[in-house]
């Protein structure tokens, strides 16, 4: 009994690893249970006997990545919680841009896939494993911005500062596979990912500090009114 438990468990792993990759450059409805089966070199009924469906095998296959990515590439950047709020802010971004890069990570490419020809399948999944990393990002950002910043003004920073990391590693990530997209003439495809997170942490910085300086301002303001 303990081996077949032993081989059930290989072949659910199988599963996950040849779903992520299938999924992620092709996504869900151009992929067949056969060919995720036949890359698994596992029976072709085993996506039924494991996970029930295809829809659920999806699911528990983005789990898989992303969760796997998040090992590897912890939110935090490994920072000490001790460190300054400047170093845990550039540990987030660090993470956050090598997470994208990784080649081995396929939870972004499933992402992309399913906004491009929605299942709906992923959202609440999403949501409930990006919220808490959302959360904690957004909680640096109102360290630097002060007391007194309002919901809006953290959640446009937050916005900000992932659109300045999207933007260069996905193109790093598509120049990596097959992808037609062109690259911008200013991005080399050898930039170094640590130095383009520090740059990318200091030009932040500038922008949350001049917003925390207009914050103050206005609440002096309104106090001497």
């Amino acid at each position: 009994m303990k081996r077949q438990r032993s081989d059930g468990q290989e072949t659910r792993q199988k599963l996950l690893v040849a779903a992520g990759e299938i999924f992620a450059k092709k996504g869900f409805w151009e992929t067949t249970n056969a060919a995720i089966c036949e890359k698994a070199n596992v029976n072709t009924a085993s996506v039924n006997y494991h996970f029930g469906s295809k829809e659920n095998l999806y699911i528990e296959a983005w789990k898989y990545s992303f969760e796997k990515s998040i090992k590897v590439h912890p939110p935090d950047g490994g920072i000490s919680p001790k460190a300054t709020v400047q170093e845990r802010l550039q540990g987030r971004i660090l993470s956050f841009m090598q997470r994208i890069g990784d080649p081995e990570a396929h939870d972004f490419d499933i992402i992309h896939k399913e906004m491009a020809s929605p299942t709906g399948l992923l959202s609440e999944t999403i949501e409930k494993a990006i919220t808490p990393i959302e959360q904690d990002f957004k909680s640096t950002l109102k360290e630097l911005l002060g007391s007194s910043a309002g919901e809006q003004q953290i959640r446009f920073c937050h916005m900000s500062i992932m659109g300045q990391c999207f933007g260069p590693m996905l193109h790093l990530r598509h120049s990596q596979t097959e992808s037609a997209i062109p690259r911008p003439k200013d991005l080399p495809l050898d930039f170094d990912i640590e130095e383009l997170a520090e740059h990318i942490t200091q030009f932040s910085l500038i922008g949350i500090n001049g917003i925390r300086r207009e914050i103050e301002k206005k609440i002096k303001r309104v106090r001497q009114e």
